[in-house]
């Protein structure tokens, strides 16, 4: 058990007051920022506190000495207008929101919860200004808002901040070059220059270079101070102001995980052994534990220092993280397994990376087949079109990234490849609802639809590790077309169990549980069980609900789907994904087309509007898709004719 603690904002107040100078003020802020934040992010169970930690002095200098929005408010036209562009430091901007008073200190204990504060930027959130998406759109967001101000007569100034790393995507390029053609002279780039990526240095991944002389090639002014350091970022963005005749950049040297030791680069790269652990997830409880106490250390030491009365934090819950119900299980382990062995009796196979290695479970990959393996970076359409170069070349390409990313960012390149008619098998990993704590924008519930379109695409979900190999070596050894699997990449809610005779085949799936009044197709570690959980219960008030496992989602053979639904009246579908485009459209169309459903009843269930962010169980019944929404859906509509 640990102690989930908070500074509230008498003390920040108290500081503001006080006699030190801005510089002594502002150093304090920040650290009881930092402190705010990690224990939010605790309570949480996820966040991203390394690139937190290392702009939150950026910010704490923004908001408390540069931005007028305390003075005109946050909805004042002429206010100055703060964008993050990268998005997963946001627990930061919460942090020192929060600290100003415009998010409640209760609903900052509210992160990645529903009704709470968004694991991404969302503008639901007062003084949350954009939704930040896939990287790269910062800047292109800060030209509307640019352009809207100089047209409207409005006052100003717009800062947007991005990650270093995020300068691999092009979209930020295109904006850079416009922004200086369009004369947005009232655009302010920050760049958090921590040098890490999500766990691997920037220069190990895409070498930036001369990052200042790139920039200026633009028509930029870049400057460059410690982002660290107070004095430094004011007097650079002074210089900056002093700038009225084109757009302004600053670099800001930054370091990751900054006010603990131990998530500091360089450090935390040398005990990660060359990759950095802090970047996503909480800590655990023992280094929980040694950063609270690093960072109050710290503030103690400055208010004694300081001549401050002693600081004051107040307990926000006894925190035992409770058993969350999942299995052991990651689907994503098994993929990776399977991936190399492919790997060793295919010499053929390539395997292609946008900066995910670890989170995609492909490292094992890259390290026995670094000849293999290819690192674009954040850049999900280079990566696509470099797989379809590959393929016209003879080689088969296996593309990975998160399904929010690689479905939608390059789904223009998917489909030229795809006119080629060549072989590449595209991986969408954390796809579906669950885990709903990072928010929408991390959220694929889009993908199915969007390589549905595309004639020559053969979609699968695997329900568990077992099926998990199936589908990549029949994707790697049996198609002729190309392929796209999506991946959980959270613990299995259960285990999902396929008889020991089940054999992997075209068009077909398994029934999971029996039943006569109606059947459930589904697919996927995460729908199957609350599918799983409906039947469970439905057969307490004598309703026999059956349960088939669909890996298949836009191929079926038809003979074997007329015998499963059989004597059933209802045939519902479940998706883990918005309702249109799914599998349930799919098996529509299909049984209607054969003429199936004469005398039966098709449902389709699914997400019917933006996902929420949340904790799985708590996301999945706000949308009705939890086992016991799904069981009184159910029960309602069986009496119903056809």
């Amino acid at each position: 058990m640990v102690k989930i603690r908070a500074i509230p904002r008498r003390e920040f107040d108290r500081v503001e007051k006080s006699h030190l100078n801005e510089s002594q003020k502002l150093r304090l802020i920040a650290d009881m920022c930092r402190y705010n934040a990690l224990n939010a992010v605790k309570k949480a169970g996820s966040g991203h506190l390394g690139t937190s930690f290392s702009v939150m002095d950026i910010l704490v200098y923004l908001y408390f000495s540069k931005m007028n929005i305390r003075r005109l408010g946050l909805e004042h036209p002429d206010r100055d207008i703060y964008l993050p562009s990268k998005g997963h430091d946001v627990p930061a901007q919460y942090a020192v929101l929060s600290a100003l008073g415009f998010i409640p200190p209760e609903k900052l204990f509210k992160l990645r919860k529903l009704g709470g504060l968004d694991g991404h930027p969302d503008v639901r959130v007062q003084g949350i200004e954009m939704n930040s998406g896939s990287l790269g759109m910062g800047v292109s967001k800060a030209k509307g808002f640019a352009w809207a101000k100089s047209r409207g007569g409005r006052g100003g100034r717009v800062y947007v901040l991005t990650g270093d790393g995020e300068l691999q995507e092009g979209q930020i390029y295109e904006a850079l070059q416009t922004a200086v053609h369009q004369r947005l002279n009232n655009i302010q780039v920050i760049i958090d220059h921590n040098m890490v990526q999500s766990d691997k240095p920037v220069d190990k991944i895409i070498d930036l270079g001369d990052l200042k002389k790139k920039l200026e090639s633009f028509g930029f002014y870049v400057d460059e101070c410690d982002g660290h350091d107070f004095v430094k970022i004011k007097a650079a963005l002074e210089r900056c102001d002093a700038v009225s005749d084109k757009p302004k950049i600053l670099i800001a040297n930054t370091v990751k995980g900054k006010g603990v030791s131990f998530m500091e680069h360089p450090q935390a790269l040398k005990e990660g052994c060359g990759t950095y652990r802090w970047h996503a997830g909480a800590p655990d409880d023992e280094s929980f534990v040694k950063a609270s106490e690093e960072i109050q250390s710290r503030l103690n030491s400055m208010f004694a220092s300081a001549k401050l009365s002693p600081l004051r934090i107040e307990l926000v819950e006894d925190f035992l993280k409770k058993p969350s119900g999942v299995t052991s299980e990651r689907i994503v382990e098994a993929y990776g397994k399977a991936l190399l062995d492919a790997g060793k009796r295919r010499k053929d196979l390539v395997v292609l990376d946008a900066d995910l290695a670890c989170d995609c479970q492909i490292r094992q990959f890259e390290l026995e087949f670094p000849d293999r393996f290819i690192e674009n970076g954040i850049a999900e359409q280079d990566v696509v079109s470099m797989a379809g170069g590959l393929a016209l070349s003879g080689f088969l390409p296996v593309v990975n990234s998160f399904s929010t990313f690689l479905a939608a960012r390059a789904n223009e390149q998917i489909y030229a490849n795809a006119t080629e008619k060549t072989k590449i098998i595209y991986v969408c990993h954390l796809a579906g609802l669950i885990p709903a704590g990072p928010g929408r924008s991390h959220q694929g519930v889009r993908d199915i639809s969007l390589f549905q379109a595309l004639p020559n695409m053969l979609i699968f979900e695997p329900c568990n590790s077992a099926e998990a190999k199936m589908v990549l070596d029949y994707c790697v050894d049996v198609a002729q077309e190309s392929c796209m699997i999506r991946l959980v990449i959270s613990p299995s809610p259960r285990l999902i169990e396929l008889s020991s005779d089940y054999v992997f085949s075209f068009g077909r799936g398994a029934v999971l549980r029996d039943g006569r009044d109606a059947v459930i197709f589904s697919y996927g570690p995460v729908m199957l069980h609350e599918a799983l959980t409906a039947s469970e219960l439905l057969e307490k008030e004598d309703v026999s609900l059956k349960v088939v496992n669909m890996p298949w989602l836009n191929r079926i053979d038809l003979d074997w789907f007329t015998g499963v639904v059989d004597v059933c009246s209802h045939i519902f579908s479940l998706d883990n994904h918005m309702v249109s485009g799914g599998l349930g459209d799919f098996l529509l169309d299909s049984a209607n087309k054969a003429g199936l459903l004469r005398d039966k009843c098709f449902v389709k269930l699914g997400l019917e509007d933006y996902p929420e962010c949340g904790m799985p169980q708590e996301v999945l019944r706000h949308h009705g898709l939890d086992g016991a929404s799904l069981a009184s859906k159910i029960k309602e509509i069986l009496p119903s004719k056809c």
